[in-house]
């Protein structure tokens, strides 16, 4: 038997590498004549640009920019000749906010301006940005801020930094943006389909895990709605409606309208570079997986890009979460099976699922083996 393990990372306890081989190495002990491989994915959040640059044979660079709550953080990037690859959790991500400082109205995309700027001074005519994992609300401002960008209030002062503040844009300016730009093609790799606005958009969807309150995803709903607003009449751009304007807080629009960005679903893109289509070709089945499948789960992310790429080759693919939101009559969805870590480990409060999530996807080995022997 021969297995693809493609999983995504585990977002604060494994990576996608780290989880491919934990899952690889239990499907070993259970059944040793099995031939496991992994293959790390992921979909534009975490993760991407380790993927990407081991699968492509790229160089990463390191870059120092302003964190989402502002201060000094380091943040890798790849460049492979004219091309180079950013994630903005690198530089804007949730886990670079402790849980207790979380606030979307305050923080910023500055930082990940600065990575694109490093990335154009290296000559590149291509940049990929992976967008998900952020920590931000603020439709991509602070980066266009970064960028040359003037976003200016009533009184014609310069915005501060945070989601919150685009309450009083009054104008944009882009005379004194990066000319460098205009040169260059930006495509964003989404990991989600939302819209920027509205009950399905940024705010409401979001905003909660980013530390958001009721109120505060009613503020950044208009506030991002008074972006929009600025950004058709100054730039003639209308970004209220794409399909994954929501994503990273708003940067999907934020990038098309500050960028000319073209947006894709993050998870598509990398496949396609990574060459998984022929990896999987006679393969008796597909192992994928993250730290939570959900509802968001169908809306872009990974493992149902990896479900999708799977099912049109006739591969079984079976998936493995930290958690799984299950809900009456699905059954397994895109999956030929699920195996959840907190189904299987009761015993295990979820800080010790993620402390030792590692050893959890080792012991499984058995459980996964027979449910692939049960599909294939």
């Amino acid at each position: 038997m021969r297995i693809i393990v493609a999983p995504a990372s585990f977002k604060g306890s494994l990576s996608a590498f780290g989880a491919a081989s934990a899952i690889a190495e239990g499907l070993k002990r259970a059944r040793p004549a099995w031939e496991a491989v992994p293959m790390p994915v992921a979909d534009g959040g975490e993760g991407m640009v380790d993927c990407l640059a081991s699968a492509l044979g790229a160089e990463k660079k390191r870059v120092k920019c302003e964190g989402p709550l502002g201060g000094e953080v380091e943040a890798t990037f790849m460049v492979r000749g004219a091309f180079a690859a950013i994630e903005m959790a690198a530089s804007c991500g949730l886990t670079l906010v402790p849980e207790g400082s979380r606030d979307p109205k305050a923080t910023t995309t500055r930082g990940l301006g600065r990575q694109i700027s490093a990335a154009l001074d290296l000559g590149v005519a291509e940049i990929l940005l992976g967008i998900g994992g952020s920590a931000t609300n603020d439709g991509g401002a602070g980066m266009a801020q970064a960028l040359g960008y003037r976003l200016f209030d009533s009184y014609g002062a310069d915005l501060p930094p945070g989601g919150a503040a685009l309450l009083h844009l009054a104008g944009i300016d882009a005379s004194r943006r990066d000319r460098r730009l205009a040169r260059t093609v930006f495509r964003v790799a989404c990991d989600v389909s939302n819209p920027m606005l509205g009950p399905d958009g940024a705010s409401f969807t979001f905003g909660p895990q980013k530390g958001a309150s009721t109120g505060d995803c009613v503020l950044l709903d208009r506030a991002l709605g008074k972006l929009a607003e600025i950004v058709e009449r100054d730039l003639g751009v209308r970004i209220k409606d794409i399909p994954g304007g929501g994503a990273a807080g708003g940067l999907g629009a934020g990038a098309v309208a500050f960028l000319g960005a073209s947006l894709l679903p993050g998870i598509d893109v990398i496949l396609e570079a990574i060459g998984f289509r022929s990896a999987i070709r006679g393969a008796d089945a597909v192992v994928t997986g993250e730290g939570r499948l959900d509802a968001q789960t169908s809306r872009g992310k990974a493992p149902f890009g990896v479900a999708k790429a799977c099912r049109k080759a006739g591969i079984p693919c079976l998936a493995v979460a930290g958690s799984v939101e299950r809900s009456p009559d699905a059954g397994d969805g895109p999956f030929e099976g699920c195996v959840s870590l907190a189904e299987t480990f009761p015993e295990l409060s979820t800080a010790e699922l993620m402390s030792g999530a590692r050893d959890c996807l080792r012991r499984i080995g058995a459980r996964l083996a027979a449910m692939i022997e049960a599909v294939s």
